[in-house]
């Protein structure tokens, strides 16, 4: 862990419930790490095979989008799909492989594979990519976005040229959720001349009934565009929006994948972005404002849209004890449920970082109006009060950072062929042992205190950090239920804890 000082708000979360404990009043035992088994593994290429793609619940998953309708989540994501080598063709087997996965589930734990959204990639996306780019390109569809609108379900997506900035952007309707789809026509659409790029879309509906898109990339940094709710195209035919959030050094660094949601309890709205290569540094950040079109601030006051790289961060490659890590935790989408919200993105398979796995984190919120989210990846573990007792025991704390290697990269990518992660590039966790006593042991020493209602306080060395979030989750890595912590620094970096013993 650095030598800065942590300081973070109290935090705020409505949906654990933390009601003040007396130490006289306690009524039960604490809790300890009990046996949970993990519904999957996360290596699948025993079911890789196209044989096997019914069984690519949370296998496969990249650039996932979410909405609720009625009881049931459904999530789209590119179609991008592991393959090993001397495996048949879809053609083969006569599957019916189409464009953009479509996935559904009752409970964000179980998913099922519906099938593929489009029977094709729309002819004229691809005839708009590959008549400015040399006949290349348009070879699949990427980063879906669902919206419900009245009776209506719309589906965003878009078709591109790898590493260009020729791009189509579109948008079909279906009276279900799983389709047909009827295609709409084109949102925005980009060439080699343009500033932005037009993929990776996201739309959100203000209160007063306002419909706004989030796009871009690495190519100019990220574009809003409002949208006539009646139509779901552009409302000014031929705008390609105002420039919402861009890097310090956006001729080499990537920022992409936006994804916009509004907090109604918080009155603001939250733009969550991709920094990074995709295969390797992948990670989360956040901004927010009082308007769905921006402009957006970070947590030091920064605008988004300066030439500066922005804070909190959220996710970022990590690794846990009894587990190779996992790489590529970018690209996320955000679903409300009631008053809980989670977080979903990919996450890559360390080391070769080529098998894509879907991460569901539930987001929690700080007394100052930020979003964290847990250390764990799995939604399927019950909430329920913590008394100071349930932290004394071993844990690992990962304090997530900014990757300290120096890559070559190619349209804010890694060049082919180095996939795999450098030390410096992958957070890992660190023991230490809280005690009744209220004292911390381990890298280093200190204290640790909890209140109900301010959360976790941990000191270590000369580093404190107040307002940790608490909360009930799995120990993936371990199979087991356990306590769980998250949180801010005051460098806006998340610091994420779990009770192993």
């Amino acid at each position: 862990m650095s030598n800065a000082i942590f300081k973070v708000a109290t935090h705020l979360v409505a949906t654990i419930l933390l009601t003040s404990v007396s130490s006289c009043s306690m009524e039960r035992s604490p809790l300890t790490p009990e046996y949970s088994p993990n519904p999957w593994v996360d290596d699948y290429r025993s079911v890789s095979g196209m044989e096997n793609y019914k069984s690519w619940g949370t296998y496969n998953v990249h650039d996932p989008a979410c909405f609720k309708v009625g009881d049931t989540f459904y999530m789209y994501s590119t179609d991008a799909i592991y393959h090993q080598r001397g495996g048949n063709a879809a053609e083969e087997l006569d599957i019916p492989v189409g464009n953009i996965q479509v996935r559904k589930s009752k409970d964000l734990v179980n998913w099922e594979f519906v099938g593929w959204a489009f029977p094709e990639i729309p002819e004229e996306a691809i005839q708009h990519v590959r008549s400015n780019a040399g006949g290349k390109g348009a070879t699949n569809i990427w980063a879906p976005f669902p919206v419900q609108y009245k009776d209506k379900y719309r589906l965003y997506y878009c078709v591109s040229a790898f590493a260009q900035s020729i791009s189509y952007l579109g948008l079909a309707e279906s009276d279900s959720p799983e389709g047909p789809w009827e295609l709409k026509g084109c949102v925005v659409k980009t060439d080699s001349t343009s500033r932005m790029n037009a993929i990776d879309p996201s739309v959100v509906i203000t209160p007063e009934g306002e419909h706004w898109m989030h796009y871009g990339s690495y190519f100019g940094g990220l574009y809003c565009l409002q949208l006539d709710p009646e139509t779901g195209l552009a409302m000014n035919p031929g705008d390609q929006g105002h420039l919402v959030a861009g890097r310090a050094n956006r001729k080499k660094d990537n920022i992409e994948a936006p994804g916009i949601v509004y907090n109604p309890a918080l009155g603001k709205y939250f733009l969550f972005v991709s920094y990074d290569p995709l295969m390797t540094t992948y990670n989360v950040r956040v901004a927010r404002s009082d308007k769905a079109e921006g402009p957006f601030y970070d947590i030091f006051g920064a605008d988004m849209s300066e030439e500066t790289n922005n804070y909190p961060v959220l996710t970022h490659p990590y690794r846990f004890e009894n587990h190779p890590g996992w790489a590529g935790t970018g690209h996320c989408g955000v679903v409300k449920d009631g008053d809980r919200y989670f977080m979903m993105h990919q996450g890559r398979l360390c080391p070769d970082n080529q098998l894509m796995v879907l991460h569901v984190r539930e987001i929690f919120w700080t007394a100052d109006g930020w979003p964290v989210v847990s250390p764990e990846r799995y939604a399927g573990i019950p909430q329920q009060d913590l008394i100071a007792a349930d932290f004394v025991g071993d844990w690992e704390i990962i304090l997530i950072r900014d990757s300290k290697y120096e890559r070559e990269l190619w349209a804010g990518q890694i060049l082919w062929g180095e996939g795999e992660l450098k030390s410096e590039e992958i957070d890992v966790s660190t023991r230490y042992t809280f005690h009744k006593n209220g004292k911390v042991t381990g890298e280093q020493t200190g204290t640790w205190s909890y209140d109900p209602k301010k959360g976790l306080t941990l000191i270590i060395g000369d580093e404190k950090i107040t307002g940790l979030i608490p909360h009930m989750g799995q120990d993936w890595e371990n199979e087991k239920k356990t306590v769980l912590f998250t949180g801010l620094e005051q460098h806006g970096f998340s610091v994420w804890g779990k009770r192993v013993k």
